[in-house]
């Protein structure tokens, strides 16, 4: 018996870019496909055991919350692209590109004022989509008698779906241009739908058997078997080899096969193998797994160099992974110190094909795929992470988890503003995920939140022990010329320069340091705010006054500050003395400067002491005048 296998049998392009896509996407969480990627159940089946699934209606889709959408080969209504975007779903297109261009052609055919005709069965989904872009009049006919319908009044856009039959177009053409009808023609039908119709009717012509494998909802896979019975009456329409009686072919001298578009390669040599005898090689490559670019496979490591690991991967050619695709961080890595032979390894297709028959693989895509999901994860339950600081950028700082790269802005690195942020290189820090967008591929860390959350806590128990009157211990955090904010463990107290000692304090600077540590007393609470106080109530130097400066009591003190009416003198630290201008000298003064310097000794007798008003009289006069009298 021979066998004729067409040439063009399986996928198309679209079909096979679609295909691709998905199982690019496969493996990720809430992957969908908004209907059948394609019509063959098999492949779907496959798809759905890597988690990716249908949705079946608008419905469907409106009651997602979260995931990937992708659209199918057949293309969908402009309305389903709106719905998606505006849920804010992550959009990944696969419509075939020769579809895309119809759909951007009866677009602007309608606002061009023109009726859309389409060629092709109303009920399949690539028709649907094709209409969901039209706007006002569209009519949608499968056979010529069906013209006497339109409208030719109006001008008109004809399209065609890609699959439709060939013939069938060509004849409504033929009418239309003997008609003489106001009509822009667009001849829509994909080159490989036309190629493989053709290709189809030629070996169907020539052989006493035809075989057309494609599934049962295949639009392209019907057509052909249209085609190829009305040239061969003895031709079979099956999905799968189980659908096919070998026994009806014992006695046929020619077969002919063809596929549809949407019909995987891995059923095509299936049926092909058992209708001929085939080589041991040729047997046993058709034994070797399928693989598609964006699979994850799991390898043998076959050998090690120090810049890549050849992998088993159970497929006609072995797998390469080269130390850039292994890790991000991998400039200077030995591979050979990271896998030996017979070490099992997970990793990614990245080409089927390098250009040298080897399957280009990659470590760190997958594991960053992983780490995007254990990120996903963590945004979505609030997880803090940790994780060591990658690398300190101009902007922020770049932490890896799992290869999965996550940017910290400078200004969600810390709760305050951070000149300097190369002390975190290399340090293990805490963030959560607050803004996760993987179609942007941003990824945005936030550790200030933390932070804040922290300080809230810690403020939260500071206020719930603490009162008015208490002794604490704080860090000097900050100093101003008004006064010092103190650190207390969860909140900052004001220290002002009035509150720094019983005495006079001329420059806060002078007296603290960033990072002291210092005992103060709770002056004020007032909501969140702390006034605090190194005036201790014990050590009020005015408890003693009374009787170390009562009248009469000689006194030594230094000269504080001055005016024209007097001089003010330091007896202790928080007591001050008025010496009045009067008071300096028997003689007449004009002002205290003209015989007083600031900082100078003096003695002097207490005149007046008022213990409410806190005043102390002093006279150096009349300590003259007493000593004047002893010499008499």
């Amino acid at each position: 018996m021979e066998v004729i296998l067409a040439k063009t049998a399986g996928f198309c392009f679209g079909v096979k870019r679609a295909v691709d896509t998905v199982y690019e996407q496969a493996g990720k969480q809430h992957v969908y496909t908004y209907g059948p990627i394609i019509h063959n159940e098999q492949v779907v089946s496959d798809l759905k055991k890597r988690g990716v699934r249908v949705l079946h209606s608008k419905g469907e889709l409106e009651e997602l919350k979260e995931g990937t959408v992708i659209i199918r080969s057949h293309g969908v209504p402009k309305e389903i692209y709106d719905i998606i975007t505006s849920k804010g779903l992550e959009l990944v297109d696969a419509t075939c590109p020769f579809v895309r261009k119809i759909h951007r052609i009866v677009q602007k055919a309608g606002k061009e004022g023109k009726q859309i005709i389409i060629t092709g069965s109303a009920e399949h989904p690539e028709v649907e989509g094709i209409r969901g872009w039209c706007s006002g009049k569209v009519t949608i006919i499968s056979e010529a008698s069906q013209m006497d319908e339109i409208d030719w009044k109006q001008p008109a856009c004809l399209v065609s779906q890609t699959t439709f039959n060939y013939k069938k177009f060509q004849d409504i053409v033929e009418i239309i241009e003997k008609k003489g009808y106001d009509i822009e023609v667009c001849n829509t039908i994909c080159n490989a739908t036309e190629e493989r119709q053709l290709e189809a009717r030629s070996i169907a012509k020539n052989v006493d058997a035809m075989i057309v494998i494609g599934d049962r909802h295949s639009s392209n896979s019907q057509k052909l078997f249209e085609i190829s019975s009305k040239e061969c009456p003895s031709t079979f329409f099956i999905q799968t080899l189980e659908e096919l009686d070998l026994r009806l072919f014992e006695s046929t001298g020619k077969v002919g096969i063809t596929a549809g578009a949407s019909t995987p390669q891995k059923i095509i040599k299936e049926v092909h193998a058992s209708m001929t005898e085939k080589s041991f090689e040729q047997l046993l490559e058709e034994s070797l797994v399928t693989i598609h670019n964006g699979e994850v496979v799991e390898g043998t490591v076959i050998d090690v160099k120090p810049d890549e690991i050849i992998l088993n991967i159970g497929y006609k050619a072995d797998g390469i992974l080269t130390r850039n695709e292994y890790s991000n961080d991998s400039a200077n890595l030995d591979l050979t110190t990271v896998a030996k032979v017979g070490d099992t390894m997970e990793t990614k297709v990245l080409k089927v094909n390098d250009g040298e028959g080897q399957v280009l693989l990659t470590y760190k895509r997958l594991a960053a795929e992983k780490g995007n999901k254990r990120l996903e994860e963590a945004y979505e339950n609030k997880e803090v992470l940790k994780a060591p600081v990658a690398q300190v950028l101009d902007g922020g700082l770049s932490v890896l988890i799992d290869e999965a790269r996550v940017f910290i802005p400078a200004s969600l690195v810390s709760d305050s503003y951070e000149r300097d942020l190369k002390k975190y290189e290399g340090q293990e820090i805490e963030f959560v995920i607050s803004e996760f967008n993987p179609r942007k591929r941003r990824v945005i860390g936030d550790r200030k939140q933390l932070l804040v959350a922290a300080k809230k806590e810690k403020q939260k128990e500071l206020f719930e022990r603490i009162e008015v009157g208490m002794k604490i211990d704080g860090v000097v955090k900050n100093v101003t010329d008004f006064g010092a904010f103190i650190d207390l463990g969860g909140a900052d107290g004001l220290l002002h320069i009035s509150e720094m000692s019983w005495g006079r304090v001329e420059n806060p600077k002078k007296v603290f340091n960033i990072g002291d540590k210092v005992t103060v007393l709770i002056k004020d609470i007032q909501g969140e705010k702390i006034a605090l106080s190194l005036k201790f109530p014990e050590e009020n130097p005015w408890l003693t006054a009374e009787e170390k400066y009562k009248v009469g009591n000689n006194v030594t003190g230094r000269v504080a500050r001055m005016t024209d009416f007097g001089a003010f003198i330091e007896l202790e630290s928080g007591i001050d003395a008025l010496l009045h201008v009067s008071q300096i000298a028997r003689e007449h003064i004009e002002k205290p400067s003209d015989v007083l310097n600031i900082g100078q000794e003096i003695t002097a007798k207490v005149v007046d002491f008022k213990k409410d008003e806190k005043k102390i009289s002093l006279s150096m006069k009349a300590l003259l005048n007493e000593e004047e009298k002893s010499e008499e």
